[in-house]
């Protein structure tokens, strides 16, 4: 019983101590808290540290942070921002998400049938790739893919999406001009400002516990597990199999519909509390994950999917916004919000020197979210049944 209180005190302690030295150390926000995460976890699983009969403990734990999770990262997001978007924007995220799943879809096809888990990993790649780690997590969680194959497709996409990034951040705008239209500037209702502050602002966690927030904070919790109540209820009404799928898309959509409600929408930091849980799924499904597996799964297979999940949308994503005629820092802001989620978006949009495409970025990534789950799940079965 003592053993089981501490593990649990040190899987929840930690993750809280990694994202304050994040936001102490910036050398330590570059590597950021979910990467932090994965490494002290495979470290500290893989070196006989924890005590025999960890993973009776550390497996709820990880079952269970994300279907907690994911509700409060939704509860924040204007989702009644999408009707105004810009109809070049709409269209390239349109774009953009045929790009994902075509990509993604012909890589099961080439390289499917030597990459363990092939549906599963194809689900995974489709919500990273609309919604970042918290959907990645959330479909991982949905589908049941296993430990291993899980971090090895995250430690491809960590690894490719830096190097997008840096291209993104260099000289992204100068390529894509060769092929793709300036941008012309369209001016939206929403007041930049205020959602720069807002996207600026996601990854602050300084001040949870002050009254101010952290009693609305626990009426958020408690919201999120009711949520989470209402679709374990429900799929106890689904064979075995199917069940934790039902409880994603069940708390992805709670979590929808409570955003429109102002008084929850207006909770600060739920989307903090959020990704904490987030780091918590992390860290304790790194603790769990077996190095020598994950060395004999047939790795260089999944990492030509994942590469090919990245580079081969970005590229059928400039193709056709060369045909449609969409300009390229539309194109590479709708890119920004669906594979690095909304946090990204001011940043990227800095590095084009282009402020306009803030709002309807911030505005794709909060749909990307909202639809990431419903679409890898989907997708992911599809290709099951094919």
């Amino acid at each position: 019983m003592l053993t089981t209180l501490v593990l649990v005190l040190v899987f929840l302690g930690i993750p809280a101590l990694l994202l304050y030295l994040c936001h102490r150390f910036p050398i330590l926000d570059k590597l950021g808290a979910v990467v932090l995460a994965y490494v002290l976890g495979l470290i500290i699983g893989n070196t006989g540290i924890l005590p025999e009969g960890s993973i009776k403990v550390l497996d709820p734990m990880s079952q269970f942070s994300i279907p907690i999770a994911f509700p409060l990262l939704l509860f924040s997001l204007e989702i009644r921002n999408f009707f105004t978007v810009a109809g070049k924007t709409l269209f390239s995220m349109i774009i953009a998400l045929f790009s994902i799943v075509a990509m993604i879809v012909l890589g099961y096809y080439l390289v499917g049938n030597h990459v363990p888990e092939n549906w599963k990993v194809s689900g995974m790649l489709i919500g990273v790739y609309t919604g970042g780690t918290p959907n990645l997590a959330s479909i991982r969680t949905a589908l049941q893919v296993t430990n291993e194959t899980y971090l090895l497709t995250h430690t491809y996409d960590i690894v490719l999406g830096a190097i997008y990034f840096i291209f993104l951040l260099t000289i992204a705008q100068r390529v894509l001009h060769v092929f793709l239209p300036p941008h012309v500037n369209q001016r939206l209702k929403p007041r930049i400002g205020q959602v720069v502050k807002d996207a600026e602002g996601i990854d602050k966690y300084g001040g949870m516990f002050s009254k101010e927030y952290f009693i609305p904070l626990l009426g958020a919790f408690g919201l999120a597990l009711l949520i989470f109540a209402v679709g374990g209820g429900l799929s106890l009404l689904v064979p075995e199999s199917a069940q934790m799928v039902v409880v994603i898309l069940v708390i992805t959509t709670g979590g929808i519909i409570f955003s429109l409600v102002p008084r929850i929408h207006n909770i600060q930091k739920t989307f903090q509390l959020g990704m904490y849980f987030v780091v918590v799924f992390c860290f304790a499904v790194s603790a769990m994950a077996n190095l020598s597996e994950m060395i004999n799964i047939e790795f260089l297979y999944l990492f030509l999917y994942v590469a090919l999940a990245y580079f081969g949308t970005l590229i059928l994503h400039v193709a056709l916004s060369a045909i449609f005629r969409i300009d390229a820092d539309t194109t590479l802001i709708t890119s920004t919000a669906l594979l690095y989620s909304p946090p990204f978006v001011p940043v990227v949009a800095n590095a084009l020197n282009n402020k306009d495409v803030i709002v309807p970025g911030i505005t794709v990534g909060v749909v990307g979210y909202a639809v990431g789950n419903y679409l890898g799940v989907a997708i992911g079965y599809i290709l099951q049944g094919i």
